[in-house]
């Protein structure tokens, strides 16, 4: 299990051993590099072991609370111990961090696992009988001895669905996560107990007042700087990945400001396709704050070689492409950092993706008389398609495709993989009932990003590209206040109008320059629809090939032939549905090779 996690640690490894428990530790060194600091940690009387992939970003406090406990190390995870000998379970809810833990108290004879409020780290385990197995990556438990490999059939059509796998489950029915903002508690009499510590819907659902915006941007921008001030906390070089956008222009800023510009190494994707590339904004933003700027070039043979290593392995499919650029990225930032602070959650808190714009117009057009809406949404399909970068070709036709749907819906069409349509589908995949319970637009397409597309794609994305480079990505944007604040302010002062992250754009005024807070949302994305033409087309032709996907039966190979025929002769861009099929075709191949 160590050594298929050793990317995630390679500085140190420890192994304790004894008749009721069992921990193994891959540790990468980033607060307290003295090999003392490396975990399990056990405390002083014996009754508690304890191992955390993570950082403890309010670990200064706890230790100026405990200034009585025998500390062994200045690691921030060490602080855990003294606090939960104080207070107990209800004590872990004070941690302030990203983090995946397991603690074992042997005098109440338990097993606990938790993770952070976002699901930032990840956590595995497997139930046995008696046993409990766990790890931070699922390649890690598939050597457990006696293991089922059968397949998840929900969380298949999840995949299908939405590119990704809601928690808890994963593609392997014996293999779950524990849920974001969770404590598990197992104990040896076999009783299992979940205790949700932090749960968002209530936060938004009790949010105040929060007065008019001039109120508001102070505090946000104290919130922000405190939030990065925490997270660039460490022993080893600190960097930025960087887009020259808003979100991540901010944190460079902000790190800049704290730790001083020649401290700052900042990391951009160039691409070759031109509709793609931002490294010239990326590279504007690092001039103007003296930041140590590298381009990391991403095109077609570095994506190659990237998706060969990703989906090599990682035993989790994950269907957006951008995983690869972010591989690349870590892979040069490891030379120079082992911490990259990274804007994730800034969209789903604040307002920012188009399909929040989309809601806001839906209910306008839906007033149009139906012919005439028919008659646009005709002329726009005779539009021919393009491979270029979120164009507004592309975003009106899936804009009016999907019209006439209820919005949440609708949402899930737009954020989907587009090989799921239906109601029948999206209940296969148990859907319809997060549909039913997604709230009012547009604050509950927020949440519901918060809760779905964060949590189970961005973050995981996130995570597993920086750490199979073993660089520790950190998101300010998610701090504990920050989303408390963020959850809890009135949906018209994130979007106002067609205008959205309104807050954040007038927070970020007093650190940036005009041009680059007003600047149109781009996303980091790939130029998947011409790979899938070219470079990548004989990969595309031999796993989506029809016999195959009529032997396994988990793919229409009618369909997925129409889709790729379509895409190939220009009549429309289906690199979405295309890219997610093929993500699967090769998680198969490599981790469930007697379905594919």
């Amino acid at each position: 299990m160590g050594q298929a996690l050793h990317h995630r640690g390679p500085d140190g490894h420890s192994l304790l051993l004894d008749a009721e428990s069992g921990f193994g530790t891959e540790r990468l060194r980033i607060v307290d590099l003295d090999p003392r600091a490396d975990q399990p940690f056990v405390s002083p009387n014996g009754r508690l072991r304890l191992a955390c992939n993570g950082e403890i970003y309010n670990a200064p406090e706890l230790r100026r609370r405990y200034r009585d406990y025998p500390f062994v190390s200045r690691s921030d995870v060490e602080t855990i111990l003294p606090l939960y000998l104080d207070r107990g379970l209800p004590g872990l809810a004070d941690l302030d961090g990203m983090f995946g833990l397991a603690l074992w108290d042997g005098v109440a004879e338990q097993l606990i696992l938790a993770r952070d409020r976002a699901g930032e780290k990840p956590l595995f385990y497997v139930r046995l009988g008696r046993e409990v197995w766990f790890a931070s990556e699922v390649q890690a438990l598939l050597g457990v001895p006696r293991l089922s490999r059968e397949l998840d059939e929900v969380a298949l059509a999840q995949f299908l669905a939405l590119g990704y796998v809601l928690e808890p489950r994963t593609l392997f029915s014996a293999i779950r996560r524990v849920e974001a903002g969770t404590f598990l508690c197992f104990g040896v009499d076999g009783r299992e107990q979940a205790v949700r510590y932090w749960d968002p819907a209530k936060i938004a659902a009790g949010s105040p007042d929060a007065g008019p915006v001039a109120d508001a941007v102070p505090r946000l921008r104290s919130l922000l700087e405190t939030a990065v001030g925490k997270q660039v906390q460490a022993d080893v070089p600190i960097g930025v990945f960087t887009s020259g956008g808003l979100d991540s222009s901010i944190l460079a800023a902000l790190t800049a400001r704290t730790l001083g510009a020649d401290r700052v190494h900042t990391y951009s994707a160039r691409f070759t396709a031109a509709s793609y590339d931002e490294s010239a904004w990326s590279a504007r933003v690092a001039a103007r704050l003296g930041t140590r700027h590298v381009e990391v070039d991403c095109g077609e043979p570095a994506l190659h070689e990237a998706w060969t290593a990703v989906t090599d392995q990682l035993a989790e499919p994950l269907a957006d492409p951008a995983i690869l650029p972010v591989y690349l990225l870590a892979r040069a930032a490891r030379r120079e950092v082992k911490v990259i602070l990274s804007g994730e959650g800034a969209d789903e808190l604040f307002g920012g993706y188009p399909t929040y714009l989309g809601h806001r117009l839906a209910p306008w057009l839906l007033r149009l008389p139906v012919p005439l809406r028919r008659l646009l949404s005709t002329g726009l399909h005779r539009l021919p398609a393009s491979g270029r970068k979120v164009t507004i070709e592309y975003l009106l036709k899936r804009f009016l495709a999907e019209i006439d749907r209820p919005w949440a819906e609708r949402h899930l069409c737009w954020f989907g993989t587009g090989l799921v349509r239906d109601r029948e589908g999206w209940e296969r995949a148990g859907l319809d009932a997060l549909l039913a319970a997604a709230g009012p637009d547009p604050a509950g397409a927020l949440l519901l990003d918060y809760r779905t597309y964060l949590r189970d794609g961005l973050l995981v994305k996130v995570d597993r590209a920086t750490m199979l480079q073993s660089v520790e990505a950190r998101a300010p944007y998610l701090d504990r206040d920050v989303t408390a604040f963020a959850l809890a302010l009135p949906i018209e002062e994130k979007i106002r109008g067609l205008t959205g992250k309104r807050v954040l754009k007038r927070a970020a005024r007093a650190w940036l320059p005009r041009a680059v807070v007003e600047r149109r949302k781009r996303g980091l994305s790939v130029p998947v629809a011409g790979w899938i033409n070219n470079g990548l087309g004989p990969e595309v032709d031999r796993l989506l090939a029809p016999e195959r996907l009529r032997r396994q039966e988990i793919l229409d190979a009618g369909r997925i032939g129409q889709l790729l025929a379509e895409h190939r002769a220009g009549r429309a861009n289906h690199a979405r549905p295309l890219w997610a099929a093929l993500v699967l075709e090769r998680w198969l191949e490599r981790w469930l090779p007697e379905r594919a």
